[in-house]
């Protein structure tokens, strides 16, 4: 495990990473078997039950760090067929190959290589948030919970179904980012198409949007407003005034924001500390 780790050897782990939209790194047990050097995927297995067995022992849910997929593999110049597949977490990959063949060189370097990734997610998890990424946590999490009681009162007001709905969204959207809807603000933040303009909203922005929905929620049911050309109406004049107020102030109109990276990844940092305490309060 002293093995000091080879760029070469680096690059090989590195270009079979894979990364979710949660910020969680993945490696394919097949590509890491290759990569390993292992002609027989099948002696590959007993490697792995062994990983599985080990994560199962210290507590750990294997479930949580073993995916199975399918994947297509080709065989031949055009031909292609269906595999199964693990996407295995740098946790089990770890333990993977503490328990890989040895007499391989480079199970060494994978030795060095998965032990400092995973020592460097340990720091991570050590890292506090600064105050912007707590804030991002805080009000992401508000919007979550304000835009079902948002939807709630919607429905109340006539808005009854999915494609109503998202014109009633759109509507708000328009008041708040100068005439922009969701689509083009996804399109302004360059998102790719299964990003959500949320996830990607700064403190600020995410503050005005919150401000948005609780007090078009709030309007809604205080004036008891009904159907839908209503609730539209009254969705992007509340958006309009929450630009309006902005403008004012002084402050950068929301459609000029920075575009942080996903807060998915703050979110799955937020987990894994909780998980991390938890434990550490079941093992006192």
């Amino acid at each position: 495990m002293s093995t000091r780790l080879s760029k070469k050897a680096k690059a090989v782990f590195e270009s079979i990473k894979r990364t979710d939209e949660n910020g969680n790194e993945w490696w394919s047990s097949r590509e890491l078997a290759k990569a390993l050097t292992y002609t027989d995927y099948r002696n590959f297995l007993e490697v792995m039950r062994k990983a599985w067995d080990s994560c199962k022992n210290s507590g750990q849910n294997p479930n949580h760090h073993f995916v199975k997929v399918t994947e297509m593999i080709p065989i031949g110049k055009t031909a292609e067929r269906e595999v199964e597949t693990w996407l295995m977490s740098r946790y089990v990959c770890y333990l993977a190959v503490q328990n890989a063949d040895p007499s391989k060189t480079i199970v060494a370097q994978a030795q060095t290589y998965f032990a400092i990734q995973t020592r460097r997610a340990e720091k991570l998890l050590d890292t506090p948030f600064s105050e912007e990424e707590e804030h991002r946590l805080m009000l992401r999490s508000e919007m979550k919970k304000h835009n079902t009681r948002l939807a709630s009162a919607a429905k109340e007001s006539g808005v009854l179904t999915n494609k109503d709905y998202g014109i009633f969204q759109n509507a708000g959207y328009k008041g708040l980012y100068g005439g922009l809807d969701q689509d083009d603000i996804h399109k302004r933040k360059k998102l790719k198409e299964n990003q959500r303009i949320l996830d990607h909203m700064g403190s600020t922005e995410l503050a005005a949007n919150l401000f948005r929905a609780t007090q078009t929620e709030d309007k809604l049911r205080r004036d008891k407003i009904q159907g839908k050309a209503a609730a539209n109406r009254t969705h992007f004049e509340v958006g309009q005034k929450v630009r309006d107020t902005i403008m004012e102030l002084g402050g950068t109109m929301p459609e000029n924001l920075p575009t942080p990276e996903s807060i998915k990844r703050l979110e799955s940092k937020q987990k894994r500390l909780i998980d991390k305490r938890k434990s550490t309060e079941d093992s006192e």
